[in-house]
């Protein structure tokens, strides 16, 4: 299936920052088994295959380079501005496995960035053992969680484990053993971890292990983002309308800036900006 490969770095304006996005574009998607192929090859935490090229409707899917993902929020910012740039700014479709996400390209004095709504988020309370499962892998300890945002398990495209901790330091140190934590999120159907701490009201900062798809650590993670936002809005922990900004990569030298505007209702709005990375 012939199409075109392109490489972004999402949620930045440096080429050298953000997450790396892989961007197939195509008339037709490829065989499943040639997707996770390319992926694999690619090596980065995700790569988007869009088909058709052109339109303002078209189906998506996403993988990293070990499995399927059902939703990939820097990925699909990437795609959108690689959309916007060849097809033009406005508004388009993407047909994902979870359903249908708009995302609204724009240039803003020279700088593209892309939103997209997210499907309807979920969450609900994290069971106990789950938290202390998780919290022994990661070496935290109970009183290190910050009471005010209590761990969930939050879905907006792709369930990830919400855990927020009360200090920077906690969050700068992170240590965990690889397989032993990929297995539990496989047995509990996690994307990542959404480890974040909030330094003050609106102002988050977030690491999102993410063995699952073969990735020690998310450098920038929209899905996590949208499902975090569902869930402090929907657990009454945030007046909505809101908007939150949220740094992510600083400790992996891949800094990235993730804007997430709340609605009363309905789907998640994230944005961001993407650049290319190819020379």
């Amino acid at each position: 299936m012939s199409g075109i490969l392109y490489r972004l770095a999402a949620f930045t304006d440096d080429p050298n920052g953000g997450n790396p996005a892989g961007v197939w574009l195509g008339e037709a998607l490829p065989e499943p088994a040639q997707m996770q192929r390319i992926a694999a090859e690619v090596g980065y935490s995700e790569t988007a295959f869009i088909a058709p090229a052109k339109g303002e409707r078209r189906t998506a899917r996403y993988y990293s380079p070990e499995a399927e993902v059902s939703f990939c929020g820097h990925a699909t910012v990437a795609s959108g501005v690689l959309v916007g740039q060849l097809s033009g700014a406005g508004s388009y479709l993407l047909e994902t496995a979870v359903g249908e996400v708009s995302v609204t390209v724009r240039d803003v004095a020279g700088e593209w960035q892309a939103s997209l709504v997210s499907v309807a988020p979920e969450y609900r309370p994290a069971e106990p053992e789950l938290v202390e499962e998780v919290r022994e892998l990661l070496g935290w300890q109970a009183d290190e969680l910050d009471p005010e945002i209590p761990p969930a398990r939050a879905y907006a495209g792709a369930w990830h484990l919400v855990l927020a901790c009360k200090t920077q330091q906690r969050l700068e140190r992170l240590e965990y053993d690889f397989e032993q934590l990929k297995a539990l999120m496989l047995r509990e159907n996690l994307t990542t971890l959404q480890l974040v701490w909030r330094e003050r009201e609106g102002y988050f900062h977030a690491r999102d292990p993410f063995p699952v798809g073969g990735v020690v650590e998310d450098p920038a993670t929209g899905a996590a983002a949208a499902a975090l936002g569902g869930y402090l809005r929907d657990a009454g922990l945030l007046q909505a309308p809101a908007q939150l900004t949220i740094r992510q990569g600083e400790a992996m030298g891949r800094p990235s800036r993730l804007q997430v505007d709340i609605p009363l209702s309905g789907g998640i709005v994230v944005t961001g900006q993407a650049v290319s990375m190819e020379h």
